[in-house]
């Protein structure tokens, strides 16, 4: 394949964690179906909690980081609103209980290691948190969506013991802050980003500069 042959690449900032994230997803798959070419998608992870987390892994919600209960409520809204426009039900608007850094390494490993089933593994986190609510922080939930599909089961044992993969982990947080994403999800092509849950509109215009 020549260069002029590759797929369009389009960068996706997300965190499982993040509903507009799961909304942000339902976007792009509508656009993904109504294009006619291919669009390969590079996952970039990012960590809502960062900042927040207890030396034991919990999180600390006493953590003053600008969201307080009026910000909540709008999200909510916002949430319901996007709900409704994509016609997605889900379990939960909010999952401020949940962390995904167990998920983001486990996510971070089969992409390294079983890239061909990524993409239903990607999935499969999502629909767990915002489709059936689940605790996707959680190693036994984990280990059931990989084993669903077709990963062995220690591919999340095996990458939630692996300091290095971690450390691999940080340093792609970092990277993204460094390259200025605030706030997910983040559609990146060709320098050009869009940011928070857009409609199959803005990432045509976005991907196409059509419009």
């Amino acid at each position: 394949m020549s260069v002029d042959d590759a797929p369009d690449r389009l960068e996706v900032y997300a965190d499982y964690v993040c509903p507009f994230c799961y909304l942000g997803k339902q976007s792009l798959a509508r656009y993904r179906k109504r294009r006619d070419d291919p669009l390969e998608i590079e996952w970039h992870p990012y960590d809502l909690r960062r900042g927040k987390r207890n030396p034991d892994g919990s999180i600390d919600h006493d953590v003053d980081d600008g969201k307080d209960e009026e910000y909540f409520e709008q999200a909510k809204e916002n949430v319901r609103r996007l709900q409704e426009r994509y016609d997605v039900e889900m379990a939960q608007e909010i999952a401020a209980e949940v962390d995904s850094l167990h998920a983001q390494l486990a996510s971070w490993y089969v992409k390294r290691e079983y890239p061909e089933e990524w993409a239903a593994f990607d999935d499969a986190i999502y629909e767990a948190l915002w489709q059936d609510g689940r605790d996707i922080g959680d190693e036994d939930v984990l280990v059931d969506l990989a084993t669903d599909v077709g990963l062995p089961a220690d591919a999340v044992t095996e990458a939630l013991a692996d300091d290095d993969l971690r450390a691999t982990l940080e340093e792609r947080f970092d990277a993204a802050r460094k390259r200025g994403v605030t706030g997910v999800p983040t559609f990146v092509y060709e320098g050009h980003a869009a940011r928070g849950a857009v409609p199959p509109e803005q990432l045509e215009r976005l991907i196409e500069g059509e419009g």
